[in-house]
């Protein structure tokens, strides 16, 4: 039996690679000095990793900026407004990323878009039909050679040619590319035996779609022609079973398969019996996607037999790489000690599979069964259920709002907003001294009094440069805010939040999920204090901003004892409650936030109906409490869309904001053919790049949302809320924002 991974959390247990990112970018260390850094991250991976016990650690899991991005640098396939920076290799990464590097010209970054179910983005590849494949995979060797120089068994990891393809931008077929990219992966194949490598771990996470027969077709293409050496390939899928695609597998000439056996049910039996006698057999046992302790010793009476069954033919492994889960459970010491004893980040999985491999191969089941208890513990603590929500949510009688969208359309004119109405998504700069007023604040080192004074300070200075911008829908700015999601989380019973639980979304950008372990519940209010007080400032309205339950559910790390669709629908209870508290204080727009609706499908598209109901319906509860004259607004950002606009619309949000800039308002072509019948703000800035765009740019964005979107129900906005900006950039961006808007309505007015 052998143990290894898939991939390990690549910021760092302290988010060194976010801070080293950061500084490089900003000029305080030089390239030398960051790439040091990153060497340091992986030394500590493989070594946290090889002391838990695995055998075979990955390596090329890490990744500057996104593993997506990693594979087009490796096969040289480069945007073709980069195509003639020679600039330094490492700059033209960043430059494709995010538009902007220490050195050359600063251009539009490539598309983003979210990494299956997941909330991390990757960047999108761009292809095309003449593309110059140029091979380069020497950031891989020398990865391979550091983890050699420190006696680790190496396991190179590359995402797969169909995945790639897959997942790219191309305008037409993307299969007629397959030979090209094909004789680039042949490259890679080559210089990877000229290394002398063993195991090729190659992900085909596409498997877990239910692909027609031409993908299905080009996967016997691609593995048939790809001439492997003394290369053995593991062909790794996750987040889905592939019991549909077994036939298919076993057809490939490999080496090994990786099934993920805790996303979906996996019949392992069958797997057995349909794959090659020869093959190597990686079960994905430990889930890779959330930090629940595993029951060993429930995993051990299923695996028993299959261990058997495979003589020496097993390896066994996380679901999924570990790079969404937190890196080590044993900094978080102010965790409650029970809640503690439930979860295991990505350290301790390790060791988890480390135990369950001791006693496959002793029979000796006792440190399992130890190790086993708070789990079984758990499904009994009285911490998980509240009668009385339960109760209530059983009893609702109102779940959906009860005027129409041309009713309420009419009612919200008292609004008295322009046409053309100018806004933001919500957060604006989090500033160094807003970090230091919330850090000290936890810290005890100020009262509450103070820390509501700087805050309210804080408030009226966003909402005055709001007003000196010239916006015509405000918002407060959100200073009080750690997170989207964590900061309701802090609020609601049943839930709980750690000190260093970090998971990458994207490049420098981490996020620290919540954890819902029991039912939840909302005790008080959470936002109408800083609402109230910032509409008190103003004659505009200023917009309420709460997380959709869709998202406080898909971004928190979720109870695994009850079905997501009963626990979104106790999130929206409880948005459904402030919702209401709000519109008591005065609020007359209410923005709740659903970006990760998309996300949050599941992968088989078979599947995709099931889901949208419960969702479409959690969202609908959340704003059910909203009469015809408050306008409920919704968000989205860096999603497909166009393969759920039904249940976009089944939303019936008042207003739909969408990011749209970096696909150049590719998305709003969904609505060519099937209108969006409510308010629409298609986001006209990226503001994941820190480049200015200019009001030519976003005046051509706006025409461009016109021949889809009449003036009277287009609204604009950036792409996402501006947390992560400098004030100097975001004033000159919405500067040039409110510029586009005058100049489209007096040439409307005309």
């Amino acid at each position: 039996m052998k143990l290894h991974t898939l991939g390990f959390p690549r910021i760092g247990a302290k988010r060194e690679l976010k801070l080293a990112l950061e500084d490089y970018w900003q000029g305080n260390i030089n390239k030398t000095q960051f790439l040091q850094t990153t060497a340091d991250i992986r030394q500590k991976n493989w070594s946290a990793q090889q002391q838990a016990g695995i055998e075979l650690l990955p390596v090329g899991d890490f990744a500057n900026y996104d593993h997506v991005l990693s594979t087009s640098l490796y096969l040289g396939i480069i945007p073709e407004r980069f195509a003639h920076d020679n600039s330094d290799p490492l700059d033209l990464e960043f430059r494709i990323a995010r538009g902007r590097a220490p050195t050359g010209c600063a251009c539009a970054a490539s598309d983003m878009t979210k990494w299956f179910n997941t909330n991390y983005h990757y960047i999108v590849p761009e292809l095309s039909q003449d593309m110059d494949i140029q091979v380069d995979i020497q950031p891989l060797l020398t990865q391979i050679d550091e983890a050699r120089q420190s006696g680790h068994e190496a396991k190179p990891v590359i995402l797969g040619p169909l995945s790639y393809l897959y997942l790219s931008a191309f305008e037409g077929d993307k299969l007629q590319l397959l030979p090209q990219l094909l004789a680039g992966y042949q490259q890679i194949f080559d210089k990877l035996n000229q290394a002398r490598v063993s195991w090729l771990q190659i992900d085909e996470p596409i498997l877990g779609l239910e692909l027609d027969e031409n993908w299905q077709a080009a996967f016997r293409q691609a593995y048939g022609e790809l001439r492997q050496g003394s290369l053995k390939l593991l062909l790794t899928s996750y987040f889905a079973s592939v019991d549909h695609h077994l036939d298919l597998i076993a057809s490939l000439p490999l080496h090994g398969v990786h099934l993920d056996c805790v996303a979906e049910p996996t019949d392992i039996q069958l797997a057995i019996d349909l794959l090659p006698r020869h093959w190597v057999v990686s079960l994905g046992v430990i889930d890779g996607r959330n930090i629940w302790k595993t029951d060993l010793s429930a995993l051990y009476e299923k695996l028993e037999p299959v261990y058997a069954q495979l003589n020496g033919r097993t390896w066994l492994a996380p679901s999924c790489s570990l790079l969404h889960c937190p890196v080590d459970l044993e900094q978080e010491n102010t965790l409650d000690p029970q809640v503690k004893g439930w979860l295991a980040f990505a350290s301790q999985k390790c060791h988890e599979l480390s135990l369950l491999k001791d006693a496959l191969l002793s029979g000796d089941t006792a440190a399992i069964e130890q190790y086993s208890a708070p789990v079984k513990a758990r499904l009994t603590s009285r911490e998980a259920v509240n009668k009385s929500l339960r109760d209530r949510l059983d009893n609702l009688k109102q779940v959906e709002r009860s005027e129409p969208y041309p009713v309420r359309k009419q009612q919200q004119q008292a609004l008295g907003l322009p046409l053309l109405p100018t806004t933001t998504i919500g957060s604006f700069p989090q500033t160094a001294e807003i970090r230091q007023i919330r850090a000290a604040y936890k810290r005890r080192e100020s009262t509450l009094e103070q820390y509501t004074r700087a805050m309210q300070q804080q408030i009226q200075d966003c909402i005055s440069r709001q007003e000196e911008i010239g916006l015509d829908v405000l918002v407060h700015g959100e200073p009080e805010r750690n997170d989207m999601v964590e900061y309701f989380a802090e609020f609601l019973d049943g839930v709980t939040s750690t000190r260093f639980g970090w998971v990458q979304s994207y490049g420098s950008r981490c996020v620290k999920p919540p954890v819902i372990y029991g039912d939840v519940r909302r005790t008080r209010a959470m936002t109408t204090d800083w609402l109230s007080y910032a509409q008190s400032l103003t004659d505009k309205p200023v917009k309420g901003m709460l997380t959709g339950p869709v998202t406080i559910l898909c971004w928190s790390f979720v109870r695994d004892d009850l079905s997501r669709d009963q626990v979104a629908r106790q999130i929206a209870l409880a948005v459904s409650d402030e919702v209401e508290d709000l519109i008591r204080s005065g609020i007359k727009i209410i923005q709740i936030d659903e970006p990760a609706i998309r996300e949050g499908m599941p992968i088989k598209q078979s599947q995709w109906q099931e889901y949208l109901n419960w969702a479409v319906a959690s969202f609908r509860l959340a704003s059910a409490r909203a009469p015809a004259p408050v306008q409920i607004h919704s968000h989205m950002c860096y999603s497909e869309f166009n393969d759920i606009l039904d249940a976009i619309i089944a939303l019936d949000a008042d207003v739909l904001t969408v990011e749209t800039s970096r696909s150049n308002m590719v998305l709003l072509d969904a609505f060519k053919h099937k209108a969006y019948p409510n308010d629409i703000g298609p986001g006209v800035y990226d503001i994941h790049s820190p480049n200015v765009p200019d009001s030519g740019w976003i005046t051509n964005l706006l025409k461009k949302a016109l021949e889809v979107v009449p003036a009277e129900r287009l609204w604009i906005n950036p792409d996402c809320g501006l947390k992560t900006r400098g004030w100097e950039e975001t004033r000159a961006s919405l500067e040039n924002m409110i510029d586009a808007a005058r100049q489209l309505r007096k040439e409307l007015a005309k």
